[in-house]
């Protein structure tokens, strides 16, 4: 770029992650450059990639100046994230990770549904596709199940916020579009290993409460699920986050008088079913040893 274009602010900066994805990160920096809305910029933070990630991504900032490459020595991503959203310039920002696609239209409906929502946070439904990039059909394949039990929480609640205390429809980083000033209220990502979007949803919704936005009925981002999606490397430690998550935000929504009943009484159901889950599979001996069988038992009949 020449030093009079570096001082133009496109109006949406779309931030990307990269990590080791070398066979999906071409294809996702050509569905952001094909946008139907061209007043952007992509910010590429390669998180410390050991494969052609960089080599690929500089080819395309060769032949476009909209494309921005930045190395960084392996920091996680909610650090590539947030590096990210410091080093880009627009006015909004969008988040796309290096393995997922955007639909050539999603920049444009997005843009223009802030204006006629008034929005500072907006998402979309998605579409699952695996390696090949083949969509995922509807029916017993556990990502649609998982998701539809989600969104019927959503739409029975008619709230965003509870809808999200059940489960984190938004699905992934990628689907985040929101306004550089409501970023500004909200923070940066917390260095969270898995759920850090999930982190940043809540607090985005204590921020902006009549500002956030689902476009239900769009579907407008291509979300991969294959053997190397981060969630499988630690499904007990991303749950483990997911209780903290779920505990902080779920007292966050409360008057502060009522948050330390509340916290108590959420810490007590943890440490029952824990308790629980050990009577359960411990044999009657050794249940002996630890109280009154009988009370052991009338906890087991209930």
């Amino acid at each position: 770029m020449s030093e009079s274009n570096e001082m133009v602010r496109p109006s949406i900066s779309v931030v990307m992650p990269a990590y080791n994805h070398e066979k999906y990160v071409g294809e996702a920096v050509e569905s952001v450059l094909s946008q139907s809305f061209q007043d952007l910029e992509l910010v590429v933070i390669d998180d410390g990639s050991k494969d052609r990630t960089g080599e690929i991504v500089k080819s395309y900032a060769e032949k476009d100046p909209r494309v921005r490459y930045i190395f960084q020595e392996n920091q996680d991503a909610f650090n590539s994230l947030n590096r990210g959203m410091r080093e880009s310039k627009g006015e909004w920002l969008a988040i796309i990770n290096s393995d997922d696609v955007f639909m050539p239209g999603r920049l444009q409906r997005l843009w223009d549904a802030k204006d006629e929502l008034k929005a500072d946070c907006l998402f979309t439904d998605v579409i699952p596709v695996d390696h090949e990039s083949k969509e995922i059909p509807e029916g017993d394949h556990y990502w649609h199940q998982w998701h539809q039990k989600n969104r019927e929480q959503f739409f029975t609640a008619g709230d965003l916020y509870t809808g999200f205390l059940h489960g984190n429809f938004m699905v992934t980083t990628s689907n985040l579009f929101f306004s550089r000033a409501a970023q500004e209220k909200t923070g940066f990502f917390s260095p969270l290993r898995y759920l850090h979007d999930y982190d940043f949803m809540f607090r985005m919704m204590l921020a902006c409460p009549e500002g956030v936005h689902y476009l239900k009925d769009d579907k407008l981002l291509y979300y991969r699920i294959h053997g190397a999606n981060t969630l499988r490397e630690g499904a007990i430690k991303a749950r483990l986050e997911d209780q903290k998550v779920i505990r902080k935000y779920t007292l966050e929504s409360l008057p502060e008088a009522l948050r330390l009943k509340a916290a108590t009484g959420l810490d007590r159901l943890v440490a029952l079913e824990s308790e629980l889950g050990e009577i359960r599979h411990s044999p009657v001996e050794a249940l002996r040893q630890t109280g009154p069988v009988q009370k052991i038992l009338s906890l087991l009949r209930r």
